[in-house]
């Protein structure tokens, strides 16, 4: 396979969005509109990537660098159109061979499969093979104007004449060239149009007039949206979980509402794991074989073993660790916790920085004291213990195997294995004392009436 180097466009402002955040920040199904498109070009074999950010933008940088640690970085200071960008990361194409992808930085539902409709272009014999799409509205976009298999041009909307406005086939968001063909067209694209600036469109008729030949590919149109503002992303977040939805039902999920379960891009699920409506997973989660995830729960940067239960409102933060067949119930949170097989935290508990060993049992209320205000400190439960309701384990502490912690105890210090540990205060009863306090109470009332009377 030729080598395939991509340079990414990620400078532009996206004022449409109305934020503070750059636009290829905002994040589809947990992660940033570019990292989308970083994976979508390692995907399809990209062996180096560059990318074109605007001064500034260390975040763009770092997302991209979060999926591509060797991507390298360009700026462009002035705003003067794609080919303009496309010159400024000139370092990473000037020498190099095989097949240069420019590809826009704002399509988050790119994938490998689409970077390859316009390589495979190229593999048949073509010098230059642009992505095409044909969407329902084709207003603002560039249009293809096409001779058969060869695409003679790309006219920008604002250049189109009212023919060529009528052109339903359009410009997507990947330009491929074999390099040294980009390298002799590149410099001479000029800005003679309406917008004065440097269209990489453009080099597709520099390309023909040099008796180079033009191809192009068609994408589905939901591969290649692109977003330029919040009521976008929202679609394009629906549009990608609905492919994630559908992806993991093919495989052997089963979603009881699907349209209510929401994925993170790396969500893992083996086959028959069972998901009640109104599940969220954050990025992170890899859920194994058999296992039963309950309404309402989130679950974030966790590992979920075989045949284990989660929910109903249930709450898994990141660090934690499911062994097989543990049963975790409702409203119960866990953090950085390790819960061994068959381990059991029913109820409106808190295991925070804790170890649990095999059939821990956990009671209702229970939960670790794992902050001291300034340090995290980890709590460790031994196989087979028991830790009775409204417990509060205040870490560091250790609890050794098959001990049991009496319900309402606070313990501070390690309890031996088999011990069995109470914390509690002894039980006062006062016969008639209940009558006397309710009389007493009763008075009161009875006297604050008469004085505001």
């Amino acid at each position: 396979m030729p080598e395939l180097t991509t340079i990414i466009l990620a400078a532009g402002d996206g004022k449409r969005m109305h934020s503070k955040i750059p636009k290829l920040l905002h994040r589809v199904a947990g992660l940033p509109i570019v990292g989308h498109v970083a994976r979508a070009a390692l995907d399809a074999g990209a062996s180096t990537i560059a990318a074109v950010v605007a001064p500034g933008q260390d975040a763009v940088k770092s997302a991209i660098s979060a999926i591509a640690p060797e991507a390298r970085f360009f700026e462009q200071g002035e705003r003067l159109g794609t080919a303009h960008a496309a010159k400024m990361a000139r370092p990473a194409w000037e020498k190099a061979g095989g097949y240069l992808a420019l590809v826009y930085g704002d399509h988050p539902l790119l994938h490998g499969d689409i970077f390859r409709l316009v390589t495979r272009r190229l593999d048949e014999g073509w010098d230059a093979a642009i992505l095409g799409f044909e969407p329902e509205d084709p207003t603002g976009y560039g249009r293809f104007l096409t001779d058969g298999d060869r695409l003679l041009d790309i006219r920008e909307h604002k250049d189109a004449n009212v023919a060529e406005r009528q052109v339903g086939l359009c410009n997507a968001c990947i330009l491929a060239f074999r390099t040294e063909v980009f390298r002799k067209t590149i410099d001479k694209v000029k800005n003679d149009n309406v917008q004065s600036e440097y269209y990489l469109g453009d080099l597709v008729a520099l390309a023909n007039e040099a008796g180079y030949k033009v191809g192009f590919a068609v994408a589905p149109a939901d591969d290649v949206v692109g977003v330029n503002s919040r009521f976008q992303l929202a679609q394009a977040e629906h549009m990608y979980q609905q492919r994630m939805r559908h992806n993991f039902m093919n495989s052997g999920v089963t979603l009881q509402d699907p349209s209510s379960t929401y994925f993170s891009y790396d969500t893992v699920l083996g086959k028959d794991v069972s998901i009640e409506p109104n599940v969220i997973f954050g990025p992170g989660v890899t859920v194994a074989e058999g296992v039963h995830i309950k309404a309402f729960s989130h679950i974030e940067g966790a590992s979920i073993g075989e045949g284990a239960i989660v929910g109903p409102f249930a709450r898994l933060r990141p660090g934690t660790n499911l062994a097989a067949k543990a049963k975790v119930g409702n409203f119960v949170e866990l953090k950085n916790a390790k819960i061994g097989e068959g381990a059991k935290v029913n109820h409106l508990s808190y295991m925070g920085d804790a170890v649990l060993g095999p059939a821990v049992n956990i009671g209702a209320g229970a939960i670790t004291c794992n902050y001291d205000g300034v340090n995290k400190h980890v709590t460790t439960i031994g196989e087979g213990a028991f830790v009775g309701s409204n417990s509060a384990l205040v870490a560091p502490v250790s609890i050794g195997e098959g001990a049991v912690i009496g319900a309402g105890s606070t313990i501070s210090s390690d309890v031996e294995a088999d011990a069995l540990a109470l914390t509690r205060a002894s039980v006062v009863d006062k016969p008639g004392g209940a009558t006397r306090l309710r009389n007493k109470a009763l008075e009161f009332k009875e006297k604050s009436r008469k004085d505001q009377n």
